[in-house]
């Protein structure tokens, strides 16, 4: 007798907690789909379910502060400041650096190719990239290796690695990997990169996601303008000051 208004109803009514909304229907059409395969229904009522969207802004970007930290605990020569180095330089993903390699380094460029997208891009090693390359000597292709002088098996594997570092460094909580593709571009962007330069390294297919940044650093930048100019207005009004904005 179950159809699909009931099971939306029953969503609706965990709106408030969406990712428990969410594992609730998946169950829901772990259920239904056998009630079909054993001939109990000849239907699926959860297929066209609205799924509960869950609001976020993702993971969060390292600050200057925040990297300046990281480089006080883990100095230059240490496996964690080369990761943070490649991740800051090259704006990829933690499974495309775990990845990189000295077969990958021609001409002064890291040529890689995107494991989420296959993108393909040639990025010019950073100077100061560099100089944290040749301070971390390894008798291995990949430029990262666990303790034990191992390629990372996984990107998860790194991920967790990494996140011990950023404990040791006295960061902040949901302070990890991820959030330096974000601060990577947020760099590219405060050094008047356009979002099409910025894309050229980061690789992002979607413009309007770099456009973000963009957008955000020039806000910054024009409202220290217009701060700046209202100082210079109060008080130069015919030569006296008039305590008005």
């Amino acid at each position: 007798m179950l159809q699909r208004e009931h099971f939306q109803r029953m969503l609706n009514a965990k709106a408030g907690t969406p990712s428990a909304a969410r594992n609730f229907l998946n169950t829901l059409r772990v259920l239904m789909s056998l009630a079909v395969e054993i001939g109990w229904r000849s239907d699926d009522p959860t297929v066209g379910t609205k799924r509960p969207k869950i609001k976020t802004i993702g993971w969060r970007t390292w600050t200057e502060e925040d990297i300046a930290a990281f480089e006080a605990r883990h100095p230059i020569g240490t496996m964690a400041r080369l990761a943070m180095g490649l991740m800051l330089f090259t704006g990829q993903r933690r499974g495309d650096i775990v990845h990189m390699g000295r077969q990958h380094a021609r001409k002064g460029s890291i040529e890689v190719r995107q494991h989420k997208t296959g993108t393909p891009l040639t990025i010019p090693i950073h100077p100061k990239l560099q100089a944290l390359l040749d301070a971390t000597p390894s008798e291995h292709l990949p430029f990262l290796t666990t303790g034990q002088g191992k390629p990372f098996k996984s990107a998860a594997s790194f991920g967790n690695w990494f996140g011990d570092r950023c404990r040791e460094a006295g960061l902040p909580k949901g302070t990890a990997a991820h959030g330096f593709r974000k601060a990577a571009c947020r760099r590219l962007a405060e050094t008047g990169c356009s979002a099409s330069e910025i894309m050229a390294i980061s690789g992002h297919k979607s413009m309007s996601e770099v456009q973000r940044y963009c957008a955000a650093v020039d806000q910054a930048r024009m409202a220290r303008s217009a701060q700046a100019k209202m100082r210079n207005a109060v008080g130069t009004e015919n030569g006296t000051s008039s305590g008005k904005l």
